[in-house]
């Protein structure tokens, strides 16, 4: 496990990604509590198809994939999954950590108002960090499955970012509504009670694992 920590978590990975987190807290401005997880989903999601885009192109790059040829898929494959779990687990870390920044750097006024709950707030926050546990997934496999397709992190974060430009637009919340990868961001924020965005979110959960049951074959042809 600590080999493909090494791996898929080297320093210079960990540096700009705390480094975005940070100066994302502070220079996107929200007033409410309710707005920090719709100010981070997508620029979250962003940072997950960058930092996933070569959790295995790298192996093809320094050639050690002919090596990795010689051993069964299985063992490939479970390689490969450790070291998705590692990153999504550190990204989720992030995420989380990113809302107690804006939190404590910015100091929004709480949503509910002067009749604040804990509850409501530690509510809010649960909701948020199931949420965005499904977008970086989503985006994660996204950006590491085109990178294998097409055997190159520079193609497989080119089609993620025109696919998050298309769905984090005006158009793409209006054409999608509330099956939008970032329907969590779209939400009616004013009723509490309204989870048609949960369809979006159902949506990811659903492609990330057709994703996941088409990687052996990928790899296996492209690998």
């Amino acid at each position: 496990m600590d080999k493909e920590i090494k791996i898929c978590l080297p320093f210079y990975k960990i540096a700009y990604s705390v480094f975005f987190v940070a100066v994302l807290s502070v220079v996107r401005g929200v007033s409410l509590t309710d707005e920090i997880g719709i100010a981070l989903e997508a620029p979250m999601a962003a940072l997950a198809a960058v930092l996933c885009a070569d959790t295995y192109v790298q192996e093809i790059i320094s050639k050690r994939s002919e090596v990795e040829r010689l051993y069964p898929m299985k063992s490939r494959m479970g390689s490969m999954l450790k070291r998705m779990v590692i990153q999504e687990i550190y990204l989720l870390i992030l995420a989380v950590a990113g809302y107690g920044m804006f939190y404590m750097i910015q100091k929004p006024r709480p949503f509910y108002g002067p009749s604040l709950q804990i509850e409501d707030e530690l509510r809010m926050l649960l909701i948020y960090t199931a949420a965005i546990a499904v977008t970086l997934n989503f985006w994660g496999i996204l950006s590491h499955t085109l990178s294998c397709l097409f055997r190159s992190m520079w193609v497989g974060m080119g089609f993620c970012l025109v696919l998050w430009i298309v769905t984090y637009s005006t158009a793409g919340e209006r054409l999608l509504g509330k099956w939008n990868v970032f329907s969590y961001t779209f939400r009616n924020t004013q009723d509490n009670g309204d989870l048609s965005w949960t369809c979006g979110k159902i949506l990811c959960l659903l492609l990330s694992i057709t994703m996941a049951v088409m990687l052996p074959k990928i790899v296996e042809k492209r690998g």
